[in-house]
């Protein structure tokens, strides 16, 4: 049979074309072995020379068997076949044009090209998609070798890169499908297979996983340009949405590809209709199904979303067929429906001058956003957010909404979700960086302007009211309305006699006519028409040759004559002269006559223009009041996101951080705070934490405005230096640590440091303040550079230890503070081989130092204490033998303090009177003392101790270098090497020993400078009576701690004194001090402070809010420190979690926090605390019971935790004594994260709270149980829970009866939960045992509180009541002392703990 009446068919699958079809079909007769493949092969080409694209027709079978065994022949003939076949292809595509235009081509001509086309691009396209197959495969083992030299193994397994082959091939298909080629079909109708055979390899290419890559960009342009010519010129609309709606549900990588390719259809082709099809498809979706198909979903969202970025007004006509999916579940589908309307509100409906209908349409989609704000899903909330976010940064909100959205961004501050709280301050801050009202956004500095043109306003308003009143109608008009009424009056005028008429007053000769017109006409405007006819009457006979007197026809009756002239002097002259002179209307009036005519045509500017004054008066007062709600509203999301600084999030620190620098910028005076409270955060463990506060503050303080590098310095200086005005101590430290790093990185730049020298030394005019802060900043910057302050070490001296009188003690404080910065202040590293910096003492620092400090002892300045301690440690860090230099000054003081006495006592007195001494004198010797004994400790247990340390070192290494042997085998290096590290710990343990035992037996020996002071010491703080100077006292008590730190022996005969002083004296001040005093005794001497560990946590409650907060610090440093035990007591730090001092209360939280990391300390405690916070002798109240618990219970995760806390509770009902206890008990179950395990816990203890469920609150506690239980469960725990809500209800309304009576009535089906009761009853007896539960309960609190309640009151009435009075006198009596009985017998050894002993 002839070739051309053969017919090729488009099969679906390859093998169909191996099966005889039906009359004329073509199929291939022969599949070659692989060895003939090449030679077929080169008769292929051969013959495709002579006869063209034709040759197909009788060489197909090669082809076919090429493509048939493709994976076993060799690469360089699929490269030949490839290349050979796209000849093919081209050739056929450069013939076919004329082919197409041969009006004479016969039917087997075109048939044989039809069969050529249909051929030639089946080949090609099969050959192109085995290809593709292979190297995907390939593709997929180099992913699991690693990609080093991945092209070159794709290069070498198949000779070229396919990836560069792929453009040209769609290319040519596209070259193809351009032409007319549909004439070759009958009836020219392309049949369908063939469109599908081109446009499926398209789609068999985009399911590639690479193809979004960008080295693809080509491939995948080449694929959408030929499917957009499929689209236009072979009806695909319909194949290609279907297609496109599969691919976005299968394929998750190819929704950024398909929405290139379906906007460039959109717009380069025109073909937008495919945008309405495939939205529609989309819109058609169940939300139902999409809820469960979370692939699907998450294409067709991202597939909305980037459609939207592209094409916003093309798909706005179909966004109402996507509104369903705002009610669906699934909330991917909700953010893309969202973030579309958001893009088209940003494109499409930006701009003032919409139409209605357009401002209508943006303002439906801006409420659907803002609705969505409060949407139950948290990605939904913030991704609203985003969207705002990007509308206020492209001012395209509307002023009228900025108000609205404020809120719900302030709102949204407070949400659970941390990414929501997030993206509510990153709005917050576009708001700010984008608000169309004011550089300062500050609220006070606003209010003012807004009063005063408010005010301005209403006077406006009510002038142009009064002027509205005012102003008269036309002339004509006013004349016809009165007209009535003035005839009326003057017919009555008429008919009385003349001699009952009233006189009138005489017009004055001066008066001329236009003032007469001008009263009469006043006259008639004031509706006085009887005065204004006598006075017309008078003018008649008074001006008779004067217009418009003059005109009168004596034929008129005199009523027409007088209603005449009243109208004509009311309506103006114009009207009279118009009347009987029309010619000489205009020019012969006067300039009198002329203005009443001319009145409306000047006053109409003039009320327009005030028209517009008043509207721009509007309009400022509307402006200004949005500025101010606008700060308002800034003022309170600052109160809010300043508590959010100490999050554990760090992005959400970062966001915070960067909005009080955009706040700070815009002049928003409480941004100050945020910035100073966010200054601790340099200490941070997070370096993106540490990075944001570096960068905050480089922003806001290192690029000041100037024009020049001076001027800039000036302004850089002047700012750091408001951030000192009333700082704390931790503030300098963490302002200090960030100029520490500006300086390594040398971000300061050399002016800076000039000028701050220059007012240092008062070569620029400075005030003492900003000569004082010059010295600070310097010594702050010292510690990144020390030669900043090294270099000039004499002129600082100079500085701030001048010779004049008074002495400036604060600059000499700050001067001591920056040469301390010049030596490292920490122990010495065994690493460190040179001797640590110090100076002689005979360096004139130490001269000036002990000059300043022993003048300045016998004067009361209380700047000279803070002085003294600084100057002090000053000596012990930079003198060598400071000892010595400090006794010096000791002595110096002492010997003044002694003339002082001597003075004070003259020898006339009696000789019986002590003589007294000035407190201030006896507070500054007491606390210079109490400042040496301590810097004499740290002297040697740092610097004495690294110093021994640093010399062992260096001798050890010199005689190992001295001693080794030439020769030395292993072993002996082995053996020497342990030795030496023996003797190394040997050598550390006796320096160690040497240094307890100076401070045992030296520093406070009789011999020692130190010891002369204490007797004088202790008699101070054993007479509170006679000592009651609170400075004196104070001082005192600290000296006391401090003399405590350096002997363990002083310490143990000192503590009664000191806890009798921390719990019975009156001073808060005091009572901190020594709380402070005791935290360190803690660590320094365990031992000795463990048996008054209770007296420490009683000061949790101290009344003093001081008190409190210090105790807090200092019982949380020393738990976390496992330095204390933590005992029951510690119910007395979760009560701080409800001070009403927001600081302690936020203190108390951190402990619990960090607590909560250490083992299951917090799961042990809960039983003990829940006791202790709801007894009703020593507990708190019901509603401050619930916050504390609630945050306590927070921190229960785990289920063994849970399910373990919840049987202890519900065992826990069985000893509660009291309705409270049941409620409290019943909210603490309600608060546990209970599981299905806890429920069982609870169903088999049920017979513990049973017969507690009558209460209303336990009841609804147990309710709301079941509630959370219900959220996510099981159908099959669904039952359970069932059956546990029916319990609780049957106890709730008839008692514990009607349980047994609801499990008889259940019969066997409920036979499970029945038999898990049995148990419960071998629990119940064991209850003692289980009441007394070491974990649940202290022991000794139970006996005290519960068995014997009266116990603990007596024991509260003998303990003796030691009260400080002033007006005692003998030493016997003044003793504060705690008696014999009072002081702990028990020394239990502490030691420091592991974290395992807090694991149960």
């Amino acid at each position: 049979m002839s070739l051309q009446l053969i017919e090729f068919h488009l099969p679906l699958t390859p093998e169909e074309l191996l099966k005889s079809g039906g009359v004329n079909q073509y199929v291939v007769q022969e599949v070659l072995s692989i060895k003939n493949l090449p030679s077929q092969l080169k008769a292929f080409q051969t013959a495709f020379q002579a006869q063209g694209p034709l040759a197909i027709l009788e060489h197909f079978d090669t082809v076919y068997s090429i493509l048939h065994h493709f994976r076993s022949i060799d690469p360089g003939l699929k490269e030949d076949a490839l290349e050979f076949l796209i000849k093919v292809v081209s050739r056929h595509a450069q013939e076919l044009p004329a082919i197409l235009d041969d009006a004479i081509l016969s039917v087997s001509d075109r048939s044989a090209h039809l069969n050529a086309l249909k051929m030639n691009c089946y080949a090609l396209i099969h050959l192109l998609e085995s290809f593709e197959t292979m190297t995907s495969k390939t593709g997929l083992m180099d992913l699991d070798l690693g990609g080093k030299g991945k092209k070159s193994r794709v290069k070498s397994a198949h000779g070229f890169d396919w990836e560069e082959e792929r453009q040209p091939i769609l290319q040519l298909l596209t070259q193809l499908l351009q032409l007319d080629i549909r004439h070759l079909w009958n009836h020219s109708i392309i049949e369908e297979e063939f469109v599908s055979l081109v446009t499926g390899c398209c789609y068999r290419l985009l399911e590639n996983p690479t193809i979004g890559h960008q080295k693809n960009r080509p491939t995948r342009e080449a694929i959408a340009h030929l499917l957009g010519v499929a689209l236009t010129r072979y009806n695909h609309v319909l194949s290609a949405t279907v297609k496109i709606i599969q691919m976005l549900q299968h394929f998750e990588h190819l929704a950024p590809v398909l929405v290139a390719a379906v906007s460039l259809w959109a717009t380069d082709y025109g073909m937008k209709s495919i945008v309405g099809e495939i939205v529609r498809e989309i819109g058609q979706k169940c939300p139902q199904e999409l809820s469960r198909d979370a692939s699907g979903a998450k294409g067709f969202a991202a597939f909305l979303t980037e459609l939207a970025e592209r094409v916003p007004a093309i798909l706005m006509s179909s966004m109402c067929i996507l509104l369903d999916h705002l009610d669906g579940e699934n909330y991917m589908m909700r953010n893309a429906v969202l973030a579309a309307m958001a893009e088209m509100v940003l494109q499409v409906l930006n701009g003032d001058q919409l139409e209605e209908a357009a401002r209508n349409t943006r303002d439906q989609f801006l409420d659907t956003l803002q609705a969505h704000g409060h949407d139950v899903n948290s990605f939904v909330r913030s991704r609203v957010l985003q969207l705002f976010t990007r509308i206020v940064q492209q001012k395209a909100l509307p002023l009228t909404r900025f108000q609205a959205m404020m809120a719900l961004a302030v709102g949204r501050l407070a949400d659970k979700s941390v990414l929501v709280c997030k993206n509510a301050i990153q709005l917050l801050a576009s708001f700010l960086a984008n608000n169309p009202f004011s550089c300062k956004l500050s609220d006070v500095d606003l209010a003012g302007p807004l009063q005063k043109e408010t005010q301005k306003l209403q006077e406006m308003r009510a002038e142009r009211q009064t002027a509205a009143v005012s102003s008269v109608l036309d002339p004509e008009e006013e004349w016809e309305a009165m007209l009535p009424e003035l005839k009326s009056t003057l017919q009555q005028l008429l008919k009385l006699p003349q001699e009952e008429e009233e006189r009138p007053e005489e017009i004055p000769t001066a008066e001329t006519t236009e003032e007469v017109e001008g009263h009469i006409r006043r006259l008639l405007a004031k509706a006085s028409y009887k005065q204004a006819i006598i006075l017309t009457r008078e003018a008649l006979g008074h001006f008779q040759e004067s217009e418009p007197f003059s005109h009168m026809d004596p034929e008129e009756s005199e009523e027409t004559r007088l209603l005449n002239l009243l109208g004509t002097i009311f309506k103006g002259p114009a009207a009279y002269t118009q009347e009987n002179n029309p010619q000489v209307s205009a020019e012969n009036m006067g300039p009198g006559q002329s203005g009443c005519k001319d009145k409306p045509s000047v006053s109409e500017p003039e009320k327009s223009r005030g028209k517009d004054e008043l509207v721009k008066q509007e309009m400022l007062v509307q402006y200004l009041q949005d500025a101010y709600s606008f700060s308002l509203k800034i003022t309170e999301a600052i109160g809010i996101i300043s508590k959010m600084m100490y999050e554990n999030t760090t992005t959400v620190v970062q966001e915070v951080i960067e909005f009080f620098v955009t706040a700070f910028q815009f002049g928003v005076p409480q941004a100050l705070f945020g910035v100073r409270r966010m200054l601790p955060l340099i200490w941070s463990k997070e370096p993106g934490v540490r990075e944001a506060v570096l960068n905050a503050y480089r922003q806001l303080y290192l690029n000041p405005k100037g024009d020049s590098a001076r001027a800039k310095a000036h302004a850089l200086i002047q700012n750091l230096s408001l951030l000192l005005v009333d700082a704390s101590v931790g503030t300098i430290q963490c302002l200090e640590e960030i100029l520490c790093e500006f300086v390594r990185k040398d971000e300061l730049k050399p002016a800076v440091t000039q000028l701050l020298w220059e007012q240092a030394t008062e070569k620029v005019p400075c005030s003492p303040l900003e000569r004082c802060s010059s010295v600070m900043l310097l010594g702050m910057m010292a510690r990144g550079k020390p030669e900043i302050v090294g270099s000039n070490l004499d002129t600082l001296v100079n500085i701030g230890l001048d010779e004049k009188f008074p002495q400036d003690y604060r600059l000499a404080q700050q001067m001591c503070h920056a040469i301390g910065n010049i030596s490292d202040r920490r122990k010495p590293s065994l690493g460190t081989r040179h001797p640590p910096f110090r100076l002689p003492q005979e360096h004139r620092l130490f001269e000036r130092l002990q000059e300043v400090v022993t003048k300045g002892f016998v004067h009361p300045d209380p700047l000279w204490i803070p002085f003294k301690e600084v100057a002090v440690t000053l000596i012990y860090q930079l003198a060598e033998g400071p000892e010595m230099v400090c006794a010096q000054i000791l002595q110096r003081c002492a010997k003044q303090a002694l003339e002082k006495l001597v003075e004070k006592s003259s020898p006339q007195d009696d000789l019986k009177k002590t003589p007294m001494l000035s407190t201030f004198l006896l507070m500054n010797l007491l606390s210079l003392a109490g400042d040496v004994a301590l810097q004499q400790l740290v002297h040697l247990e740092q610097a004495v101790s690294g110093e021994l340390c640093r010399r062992r070192v260096l001798r050890e290494e010199q005689e190992h270098k001295t001693k080794e042997p030439k020769g030395k085998n292993t072993s002996t290096e082995t053996t020497m090497e342990e030795e030496m590290g023996l003797v190394g710990a040997t050598a550390e343990d006796t320096e160690a020993e040497l240094i307890r035992s100076i401070c045992e037996m030296e520093l406070l020996d009789e011999e020692q400078i130190l010891a002369a002071f204490v007797p004088l010491l202790l008699k101070v703080c054993n007479n509170p009576g006679l000592y009651s100077n609170p400075e004196l006292c104070a001082a005192a008590s600290l000296t006391l701690g401090k003399f405590c730190m350096i002997s363990a022996t002083f310490c143990d005969s000192q503590l009664r004194l000191l806890f009798t002083m921390l719990e019975k004296s009156s001073l808060p001040i005091i009572r901190s001090n020594i709380m402070i005093a005791v935290g360190d005794l803690a660590i320094r001497f365990p031992n000795l402070v463990d048996p008054w560990t209770p007296h420490l946590y009683a000061r949790l409650r101290d009344p003093a809010q001081q008190v409190r907060k210090t105790a807090g610090l200092v019982i949380t440093h020393l738990i976390l420190k496992d330095m204390v035990k933590v005992k029951g007591q510690v119910s007395d730090m979760a009560v701080l979690l409800i001070d009403p001092v927001p600081q302690i209360a936020a203190l108390a939280k951190n402990f619990f926090n960090e607590l909560s990391h250490k083992g299951n300390t917090v799961y042990t405690l809960l039983p003990d605390i829940i006791s202790r916070l709801s007894d009703p002798e020593g507990g708190v109240d019901e509603e401050p019971f619930h916050t504390i618990m609630k945050q306590l219970l927070s921190y229960i995760t785990k289920d063994k935790q849970t399910e373990s806390l919840a049987e202890k509770l519900c065992h826990r009902f069985r000893t509660a004594r009291t309705e409270r206890q049941y409620r409290d008990l019943a909210y603490c179950l309600s608060q546990l994260p209970l599981t299905e395990r806890g429920l069982h816990k609870m169903l088999d203890n049920f017979e513990c709270f049973g017969d507690k469920l009558s209460d209303e609150s336990v009841f609804s506690a147990f309710l709301s149980v079941v509630g959370k239980l219900r959220r996510g469960a099981k159908p099959e725990v669904k039952l359970i829970i069932d059956e546990f809500e029916q319990k609780l209800r049957a106890c709730h309304t008839r008692g514990l009866d009607a349980v047994e009576e609801l499990e008889i009535g259940q019969g066997d089906s409920q036979k499970t939960p029945s038999a898990k009761k049995q148990p419960s009853v071998s629990r119940h007896q064991h209850l003692a045992s289980a009441a007394s539960d070491n974990d649940f309960i202290t022991p000794e609190l139970r006996r005290t509180a519960r068995r014997q309640p009266n116990t603990q009151q007596q024991v509260r009435k003998k303990k003796p009541r030691i009260v400080f009075s002033s007006d005692e006198s003998s030493e016997e009596e003044l003793s504060a002392e705690m008696t014999e009985d009072e002081t702990p017998k028990k020394t239990t050894p502490i030691r420091r703990a592991s974290t395992r002993r807090h694991r149960s």
